[in-house]
Parts: C-alpha cells; structure tokens; sequence
C-alpha cells in the first residue's frame, strides 16, 4: 500500500472571485539597509493571492538606483531585477529605503519619481519611503503616513503635507503605509478593491493576521502606546494629546473635549497607565522632542517650542530628568 501523502494547503481549489482581466504589475525601489520585512509583507500578499486565485494576477519587480545588488538592514544581499533607469511600465513603483535617506545615486532616484509623477503614474512608500516621494515632491497635495518614529521629524521638514499617522493611506494614486505588518494591510486593501472582501480575509487567514487595519486605524502613538482593550475615553484624550504636542491642552480642556471632569480624567489614567495625566502628556512631549533631535537639524530652542515649551532651561531641565541626559548631548551623539 503507497505511503500517505501528506496534505497540501493547495490541495483546496482556487477561488475564483470576480476581479479584473489582465493583471498589476508592482515594483519595489531598494537601497541599501531597506527594511526586509517591509518589502516581504508587501510581496507575499501578492504571492498568496495569486495561490489562492489559481493565476498569477498580481507580478512584481524589483529595482535600485543603478541596478546593483542591495543589502537589506538584516544584512541580506537581495539581486535586483533593474535599475531605476530602465525599470519597466508598472501599475505602481513602491519605495522601500532606510532610515538614513543619503545614498548614492539618490539624485538620479528623485529625478526619476519627479518623472514618474508627471506622467500622472502611481507611486507609493513603505515605511520611511513616504520621506523620499516627498523630497521628490510627489506627496503635495495629498494624504500620506509614514512610520510613528519618523512622523515628527518628517512634519517639521514637510509642514504642508497631511500626514495622518494612520497606518496606510491611499489618496488617488498615491499608496503609502507605516511599514512592517501596516505592508500587509496596504497590500489587502489593493487586493479587496480588485476582487472583494472574501479573497482579502482569505489571504490575511494565510497569515495568521487576525484583523485586516483600515486606512482609518491609527498606527500606536509610541513606545509602549498599546491601549487596545483599554477605555475608548483613554485612547481618544491620548490621541488629542498625541496631536497637539506644540500647544498642549489644559486638563480642563482635554476632560471638556472627552467628556469628563478633570477627576474623572486623573482616575482613568492611574488605573490604565499608572501615571498622572500631566505626566503622561510630559512624556508624549519629550519623546517627540528626543525624535526631532535625532532626526533633523533643527535648533534645540526650536525643538522646545515645538514640543511646547516656552523655556529653554525648563525644557532642558525636563529633558534630563526623562532620559538621563541633557538635549545637546542627546544631539552630540545623534550626528
């Protein structure tokens, strides 16, 4: 008797949901130190919709400034297939870069995704991409996100963009998401918008990604920003607070807007987060304080003003009682 053949996950039958003919063609632009985990969300979403379709619907290339090999910020070396030069017609040109955004060749990188652009092409950033479609001026005018950590810094470069902080964004043709799992979420909804909820909550299964994120679901504040669970008064008085680091709202202000008085305010915050309000908001501050100091060159004054505060000795004071260390030193070892 033939031995068992154990069961394949492909041994089901495709599904054969309605969608569009023909197919989309992506491509992904990579420079050295690009977060891997990013790019691979982005493309197994493609990979197991095409598994579960029967076809290959969804194809992908890959490409660099000068069609060199790249290595990933794990230390991966990952061929590519073209250099931005010759990369082919594709429906969208996703950019997938490293936190430090000089590189070479980035010059002829921004002279192609202007070009790009004016073509009236899609273009679309994973991660910290979103920073370099805007140095490329092909972000105005439209909604963008981009990673949490990098939010502050890319704001105070770009006030006049509108980036959310949710974890992805489509705005007509332009595709941008926070990078790491938010990839998959960009990807599910591209794929919902061709064939429909059923093959999207089909390939999130395949993952283990246990709810599929909408355009409208905010990316965590922070470290250790994680209320899920936690009261929907909390995590609305903490995003106010997440968004107006510059003016920040009296006590009273916060308990008018949510809803509460000021003591009801104080209790939610010792019983979810073991900590004051105020003190919570001094914290939210300083850390976006601590992020534009390591990400831009902006005056440490103006960094205070920016985080809200109206003295530079109160600033630098508070600085060093939440981390230990002065805000110049902090800049000394950051550049």
């Amino acid at each position: 008797m033939p031995p068992t053949q154990p069961r394949s996950a492909s041994i089901d039958p495709p599904l054969k949901p309605d969608g569009p003919s023909g197919g989309r063609q992506f491509a992904f632009l990579l420079v050295d130190k690009f977060p891997m985990f990013s790019l691979a969300a982005a493309i197994d979403v493609c990979r197991s919709a095409n598994r579960l379709l029967g076809h290959d619907f969804y194809r992908w290339t890959t490409v660099s400034p000068d069609g060199d090999t790249v290595i990933a910020s794990n230390g991966l070396p990952l061929k590519v297939d073209y250099s931005i030069a010759d990369v082919p017609q594709v429906d969208i040109l996703f950019v997938c870069v490293a936190i430090n955004l000089e590189f070479p060749g980035k010059s002829k990188v921004l002279a192609a995704l202007r070009n790009w652009g004016r073509r009236g092409q899609a273009l679309g950033g994973l991660s910290v991409g979103s920073y370099l479609l805007a140095e490329a001026g092909q972000l105005d005018g439209y909604r963008c996100t981009i990673h949490w950590e990098n939010r502050a810094g890319f704001s105070e470069r770009f006030p006049d963009i509108n980036c959310t902080g949710n974890v992805f964004e489509i705005d007509r043709k332009r595709y941008t998401s926070a990078g790491g799992t938010t990839s998959i979420d960009l990807m599910l909804e591209i794929v919902r918008g061709d064939f429909g909820a059923n093959l999207a909550n089909a390939v999130a299964n395949q993952f283990q990604h246990e709810r599929i994120r909408s355009a409208g679901d905010r990316q965590r504040v922070g470290p250790e920003r994680d209320l899920t669970g936690k009261s929907e008064k909390l995590r609305k008085i903490v995003e106010l607070m997440a968004d107006n680091l510059d003016e920040p709202f009296s006590a009273v202000q916060l308990a008018k807007m949510a809803g509460l008085s000021v003591r009801q305010v104080e209790r939610l915050f010792l019983r979810h987060l073991n900590v004051t309000p105020g003190r919570y908001y001094m914290r939210l501050r300083l850390e976006r304080a601590r992020e534009l100091l390591r990400q831009t060159n902006m005056p440490i004054l103006d960094v205070a003003i920016a985080t809200g505060f109206t003295s530079h000795s109160y600033f630098a004071q508070s600085y060093r009682l939440q981390f230990g260390r002065p805000p110049s030193e902090e800049r000394r070892t950051t550049y």
